[in-house]
């Protein structure tokens, strides 16, 4: 991708840097800091989780069953994570509670599609198996929240 850029009047084009082959990820730590984030710090978890399945959506063939399950796992992958922070950011316990509701049916949901793609798509049955499992972990741990 290429801007014109002014110099001296005359358009220099402007070239980008690619994305390296690695995941690029946007926090508040700088890469390379050794800033390591907690184990088990859940808003991390499920934003790596959502990362995880946008990058796991882009390898599905589009076709139209396809499409819809991909706009369906990309919705409720992501949203698991966005509910989190809501959550955190919760003005009583009722509405703590409400929310983390919506991310225990979330990742519910999430694991529905993942099983529909392993379905649809065979050859990324093993993939898929490895965000289920995380999606399952994810499940149990707002729906132990949520019971307390």
């Amino acid at each position: 991708m290429q801007a014109p850029k002014l110099l001296s009047g005359i358009r220099q084009p402007v070239s980008y840097s690619t994305p390296s082959a690695q995941a690029l990820s946007l926090n508040e730590a700088p890469p390379g800091t050794g800033v390591a984030k907690h184990p088990f710090d859940l808003e991390e978890r499920t934003a790596t989780f959502g990362e995880a399945i946008v990058r796991f959506s882009k390898k599905i063939p589009r076709d139209p069953t396809n499409n819809r399950l991909i706009d369906q796992l990309v919705g409720c992958g992501t949203s698991i994570g966005a509910n989190y922070c809501e959550a955190n950011e919760g003005v009583s316990k009722k509405d703590f509670r409400n929310t983390i509701g919506r991310c225990v049916k979330e990742a519910k949901e999430t694991k529905h599609f993942l099983r529909m793609i392993a379905a649809s798509e065979p050859a990324l049955a093993a993939e898929g198996r490895e965000l289920y499992r995380e999606a399952k972990e994810l499940h149990l741990i707002f729906a132990s929240i949520f019971r307390k």
